[in-house]
């Protein structure tokens, strides 16, 4: 069995040394189109999924952005991961948050909540059609398309009128098949055993 040297874990190490970051990358600029994708499914794993994208593309210095339709809380991981950032890094990623913590329960959320997600819905649509990121992630907008927050119709729009270049990734639950429809990758995430 043959290792790389630079990245071989031994037993009498802690450590994985990491790669030197002038060693050029293997797919530089990834695909020329962008296309849609989605995550949806009753499983866990929906947002990690669109999360991993995210550290891959900052990888090569894209600028990105992601809106959290459904995490305004700061307790999430997937805030916590973002602020680990180094700055060089950190300066291409966009956060924001636009919502409630309670996915699926429209009756329980505050009532600034619906402002809030359809400001970042707003911000979402300007940002992806004026081809500032060249990856947009929208996390949990399906449910707030499932919920009425959002009008599908100006889903399939903002589908239809991005920028060729821009990748953008859609999350949620109970996914609309007029957004199949539209996508070039869905992947369901299966329920097979969550004991945690």
């Amino acid at each position: 069995m043959t290792t790389d040297s630079s990245t071989a874990l031994t037993s009498d190490q802690d450590t994985l040394t990491v790669l030197p970051s002038d060693k050029p990358h293997p797919n530089p600029e990834f695909s020329p189109m962008g296309c849609v994708q989605i995550y949806t499914g009753e499983g866990k794993g929906k947002t990690m999924a669109a999360l991993g994208l995210a550290f891959r593309a900052l990888t090569k210095g894209w600028d990105i952005l992601l809106v959290l339709f459904t995490k305004d809380a700061n307790e999430y991981a997937e805030l916590y991961s973002t602020r680990q950032l180094g700055p060089e890094v950190a300066k291409h990623l966009t956060v924001v948050q636009a919502g409630s913590n309670k996915v699926g329960f429209t009756q329980q959320m505050p009532g600034k909540a619906p402002i809030e997600i359809s400001n970042g819905w707003q911000i979402a649509k300007r940002a992806t059609l004026a081809g500032k990121y060249k990856l947009v992630i929208l996390d949990e907008v399906i449910w707030a398309i499932e919920s009425g927050l959002i009008p599908l119709e100006e889903m399939t729009k903002l589908i239809a009128d991005k920028p060729s270049e821009t990748e953008l990734v859609l999350t949620g639950r109970k996914v609309q098949p007029e957004l199949i429809e539209l996508a070039q990758l869905v992947s369901d995430m299966r329920m097979v055993k969550h004991n945690v």
